[in-house]
């Protein structure tokens, strides 16, 4: 299982990678794993500013629907129009294809904060 040293990642298994006060944001491969197939991809909150930890959004697999959470307070303002079609690019390429949303990040030193590759990793194994 990957962990990519240049994201952060949250205890609710969302990935954050941060360019600017840009931000790209989906779950991680540990948690594509453990949901199995997604089938669905619902995110409605482009254009809304919405606080950390906040749901942005919901995940469903065969077997269960998930929330989404925000990992930094910000503005979504893309969701990834590949899912629509292709949801299963989650599983397949949770780091690439398979982003969620782009968020404007209110204050992006808070990124400091999240969980390195290296945290995340002792909190799932």
């Amino acid at each position: 299982m990957q962990f990519p040293a240049d994201l952060r990642y949250t205890k609710d298994h969302e990935w954050i990678k941060l360019e600017g006060n840009t931000a790209t944001i989906g779950i991680t491969d540990f948690a594509q794993g453990e949901l199995g197939d997604i089938v669905y991809i619902d995110i409605n909150t482009v254009g809304k500013a919405l606080e950390a930890e906040a749901v942005f959004g919901t995940v469903e697999a065969v077997k269960t629907v998930s929330d989404l959470f925000l990992p930094l307070a910000g503005t979504v303002t893309e969701v990834n129009p590949a899912l629509t079609a292709q949801p299963e690019l989650v599983n397949t390429d949770a780091y690439g294809a398979g982003w969620m949303v782009k968020v404007t990040v209110t204050n992006p030193a808070e990124f400091e904060n999240l969980l390195t590759s290296e945290a995340y990793a002792k909190l799932v194994h």
